[in-house]
């Protein structure tokens, strides 16, 4: 079975708060305890998984290397389903210790299932970045496959033999009172198998750590949010068994000039106010270069100009999405004596015959207003 994201074993959102996350780690190990579930076979296995996930977001540090490299970044590759109920975090001892303590002296953990653990990947993007593609390398902590005993853990020439404890099952059962609880082998880990023998160069792991670099390839469109899912290049499994495979989570840099809203961009620019009363040609930005757009005199402060398909064309999109461009009346500062005397030349020249549509407006509600409340 492949490791799930520990966020979504435990229900929770990435911004969840410590509160939360022991809340839903309660109610979830209540709900899956194999006591409550004899029956079931897959409730134990949901019950190491929730265990396995609250003991690395419960503790601040895991839960950091957690968010940044995934899997590979908490005990060597995060250990799955059946992590280990213990931990930083107080974990399984919280809800059910006293029990568990008195009848089979603490908790227990879980058969690794060989594959190796998915990663994730955390990739910033600028939004040009985002929007047109990009071919990246990034640099993954992870396990190879050992080259010395090519992932069988054993050293050359000797071979791996089946557990005498459990007989190649990989798991024991112990009962104690009305209690019956399988648990992992202890002589062969879960493995249900034995090295005699272990390779001098991964200590009977089958892998070994290393970083390697990865060409990833960035479609365009992909926005926040956006996973790319690459087949096999994962944690390599342990003693040959299945790579798991690398999840890259977008996530896309604020941008200087432009918002986007889906597939469409919005951005807002300055304007002189000479420009908006008397009209003129604007040039404007967009992803791909310049566009110009045509003030018509009187335009007011706030009216956006909409330029089709000058936005992004998702990934899951047929067409662009459009730019909306919002103009902004900019206020001139620091005048000159001169400049000064012409706009008091303006005002005066001005009087009754400029027309002021939003101020008069505004003025007109702003009366009503004063009328009813008798002011």
């Amino acid at each position: 079975m492949a490791t799930r994201d520990y966020y979504e074993v435990l229900e929770i959102s990435r911004t969840a708060d410590d509160g939360e996350i022991k809340k839903s780690y309660r109610r979830l190990a209540m709900r899956y305890h194999p006591d409550r579930n004899p029956d079931d076979a897959s409730a134990e296995e949901r019950f190491k998984e929730i265990s396995a996930a609250y003991e690395v977001l419960s503790d601040p540090q895991k839960r950091q290397a957690y968010d940044r490299f995934g899997h590979a970044g908490v005990n060597g590759g995060g250990g799955g389903p059946g992590a280990g109920f213990g931990g930083g975090g107080g974990g399984f001892g919280d809800v059910f210790s006293d029990l568990f303590e008195q009848a089979f002296g603490g908790g227990f953990r879980g058969q690794d299932s060989g594959r190796g653990a998915d990663l994730r990947y955390e990739l910033e993007l600028t939004l040009e970045e985002a929007a047109l593609g990009k071919e990246v390398t990034i640099q993954i902590p992870s396990s190879a496959t050992c080259e010395v005993c090519h992932g069988s853990g054993a050293k050359p020439g000797s071979a791996v033999e089946d557990c005498t404890t459990c007989g190649g099952r990989g798991q024991v059962r112990m009962v104690q009172g009305f209690f019956s609880v399988t648990r992992p082998c202890p002589q062969c880990n879960g493995s249900g198998k034995v090295i005699k023998e272990p390779c001098a160069n991964c200590h009977g792991h089958g892998r070994v750590r290393k970083n390697r670099d990865l060409q990833v390839k960035v479609p365009a469109g992909v926005d926040t949010g956006d996973r790319i899912r690459l087949n096999g290049e994962g944690e390599a499994g342990e003693r040959g068994s299945p790579s798991g495979d690398l999840y890259i989570q977008v996530r896309v840099l604020p941008h200087a000039l432009f918002e986007r809203d889906g597939d469409d961009l919005h951005c807002a620019v300055p304007v002189h106010f000479t420009t908006m009363a008397m009209g003129g040609e604007l040039e404007v930005p967009t992803l791909t270069g310049r566009a110009k757009v045509q003030v018509a005199p009187g335009t007011q402060s706030g009216a956006v100009f909409r330029l089709r398909g000058k936005g992004i064309k998702g990934v899951r999109s047929k067409l662009n999405g459009d730019l909306h461009c919002q103009l902004q009346v900019e206020v001139p500062v620091h005048l000159s004596a001169r400049q000064k005397e012409l706009l008091e030349e303006f005002a005066r020249e001005g009087g009754d015959n400029i027309q002021h549509p939003q101020q008069e407006s505004w003025w007109n509600k702003a009366k009503d207003f004063f009328d009813r409340m008798g002011l």
